[in-house]
């Protein structure tokens, strides 16, 4: 792949997402939100791919993916008004079809196109299939670690903004905001498992379950990452003071610095 190619993905992601803006703010702020989301998933994959040594055209696919990797997001708020996928549709695919109705990467190789597409295609999957290996697994882990480390950081600030000011607040809110939460995502949690969104009933179930991200992390840079910025504590300060929630931080944590230890 030519850096002429990366750079005109990125020009038409730009140009793609502009004609989403309107006037509902409330519009404006969710496209906001994904639109910036994907340029800080560029830095964390460029941070990635750097600690990982890759060749500069590994470099540049990965560039590619971490732009496009949401473009379906965009389509799917404007028509559903969520990023709920269960409740609307699921956004990998419908990003796949953006890019194939608007003929983005035919001027690409293709087996580098096949490779995009399906880190596209994978990248919001509770697990990884089966089966892949090679240069498909690289980049779908890669993908996959990156998006998290930024989420962790728009959710953080995502509930600064709505403690600060709840009436003010427009972005959306998926979940009941109550003060409870489900103990069986907390067993989960304890017990190392992944956690199905479809069982999540209240806001503070999905700031557990972001906790539990840590165990779908690919690269022991990506842990470090999440470690040295503190994302942790900071999701934990939004949660209950409870026994539960203590052990659930003190888990999380103590995983974190296992995994990190045994890679050096």
């Amino acid at each position: 792949m030519k850096q002429k190619q990366v750079e005109n993905c990125k020009k038409w992601f730009d140009k793609y997402v502009c004609d989403f803006y309107g006037d509902d703010e409330f519009v404006n702020a969710n496209i906001r939100l994904k639109d910036n989301h994907s340029k800080r998933v560029c830095e964390e994959m460029d941070y990635l791919t750097n600690q990982l040594q890759l060749s500069e055209n590994q470099k540049r696919i990965a560039q590619v993916i971490a732009m496009l990797h949401d473009i379906g997001r965009f389509k799917q708020f404007i028509k559903y008004r969520t990023y709920n996928d269960p409740k609307s549709v699921n956004h990998c695919l419908l990003g796949l079809e953006v890019l194939r109705n608007t003929k983005i990467l035919d001027g690409i190789d293709g087996q580098e196109r096949q490779i995009i597409e399906k880190a596209i295609e994978l990248h919001g999957k509770k697990e990884l299939p089966a089966g892949l290996d090679g240069e498909m697994l690289l980049y779908a882990k890669l993908i996959r670690d990156a998006d998290k480390i930024d989420i962790y950081y728009v959710v953080i600030d995502y509930y600064k903004k709505y403690q600060q000011n709840p009436n003010d607040f427009k972005l959306e809110i998926e979940l009941p905001d109550t003060p409870e939460y489900s103990k069986n995502v907390v067993e989960n949690i304890l017990q190392e498992k992944r956690i199905d969104y479809r069982n999540l009933q209240t806001w503070n179930d999905m700031k557990l379950c972001q906790l539990s991200w840590v165990y779908d992390i690919n690269f022991t840079d990506t842990l470090k990452r999440i470690r040295r910025r503190n994302y942790i504590e900071q999701i934990v300060e939004f949660l209950p003071d409870t026994v539960e929630i203590r052990k659930v931080k003190q888990k999380i944590l103590t995983y974190l610095d296992r995994k990190i230890e045994k890679a050096v």
